[in-house]
């Protein structure tokens, strides 16, 4: 079987929400929704998951490196939506064989 590779899309603001916390840091059950995305990418199999951060983000990328690592996390330096963000995470996936989901 391939390897699997997650990409986790993080860099949206989460203004709807009306909180100055980054979206996928709001606690659910307990963890920060990013923690769950991170677990459920592991029990998918995936052998690495690479998380897409905003730029001034310095409280999400600090996260995000304690879940997968510093190497791990990228910044989308402009927001300019999902196929874009998927695009940051290409550098960090550079040499990867496999699915990337």
């Amino acid at each position: 079987m391939a390897d699997r590779f997650a990409i986790i899309l993080a860099a949206g603001k989460g203004t709807r929400m009306k909180s100055p916390r980054p979206k996928v840091l709001h606690e659910i059950g307990g963890r920060p929704m990013l923690a769950w995305s991170v677990a459920l990418a592991q029990a998918l199999g995936c052998k690495r998951s690479v998380v897409v951060v905003g730029p001034d983000m310095p409280a999400l990328s600090e996260a995000a490196a304690k879940l997968v690592g510093a190497e791990n996390v990228v910044v989308q330096r402009e927001q300019l939506g999902t196929a874009n963000a998927v695009d940051a995470a290409r550098g960090a996936l550079s040499g990867a064989e496999g699915q990337a989901i």
